[in-house]
């Protein structure tokens, strides 16, 4: 190898690490994790409310299965209750 070539190879191979290097401290930014937490966050709170507008979307589109569900609700909660009204005995 003459000086020439070799001096070419020492630029590329410097190059090349320069890259390499490039590339890791581009990688640990990326995975910092503070970083990781920080999109997380906003990842789940997107589509929390993504989820929230597509429910309530669905509500107002049908008002009456939103109601029944809330009868059905109301009826789960309180079924002690209406089990004692409607097994008294009439006197």
């Amino acid at each position: 190898m003459s000086g020439a070539d070799l001096t070419a190879a020492e630029a590329r191979a410097a190059e090349a690490r320069a890259r390499l290097n490039g590339t890791v401290e581009a990688l640990q930014a990326e995975l910092e994790p503070r970083r990781l937490v920080t999109v997380a966050k906003a990842e789940v709170l997107d589509g929390g409310n993504r989820a929230a507008r597509a429910g309530l979307e669905a509500a107002r589109r049908n008002p009456a299965t939103v109601a029944g569900a809330g009868a059905l609700l109301l009826a789960f909660l309180n079924r002690k209750r209406i089990a004692r009204v409607l097994s008294r005995k009439k006197s």
